[in-house]
């Protein structure tokens, strides 16, 4: 039988702790690296770090909130948001992360995705896909970045 794993996701919308309803009106809820030593304390399995702001305004990961996050963890982290890039990946590694996680690279770049499995594992990279129910109740994969 599987163990259960705690994994909670953190929001992130420029360096604050966020709370949103379908990733849209983001309200500031605290200071992530606060919330980090409160997931510490209780002993979660792994933390997931979602930066809700980068792809939408084009901007690259916030290296400097990530490196602050990944100094007060003990766990596991994996960050997703903005990645573009295998220098990007590699950077976020480096700050002490274990996993990324794309959605539109997957779709828009895959060679870049492959770049990053091959250079640190196919276990530190996680695609995150979108789904949405249309009219008639189906299920289809969706990017909110489509032209």
């Amino acid at each position: 039988m599987l163990n259960k794993r705690i994994i909670p996701t953190l929001l992130l919308s420029g360096g604050a702790l966020v709370k949103t309803c379908r990733f849209r009106s983001p309200v500031y809820v605290g200071d992530p690296c606060n919330t980090v030593r409160i997931f510490n304390e209780l002993e979660v399995d792994e933390i997931l770090i979602l930066d809700i702001s980068r792809r939408r305004h084009g901007a690259p990961p916030d290296f400097e909130t990530l490196k602050d996050l990944a100094s007060e963890a003990f766990v596991p982290l994996s960050y997703g948001g903005g990645v573009t890039s295998l220098s990007q990946a590699r950077e976020i590694f480096r700050l002490g992360f274990e996993k990324i996680v794309v959605n539109s690279l997957a779709i828009d770049s895959p060679d870049i995705v492959t770049a990053i499995a091959k250079e640190f594992g196919s276990q530190a990279v996680v695609v995150s896909i979108d789904v949405k129910k249309n009219i008639f109740g189906k299920l289809n994969v969706f990017n909110p970045f489509a032209q």
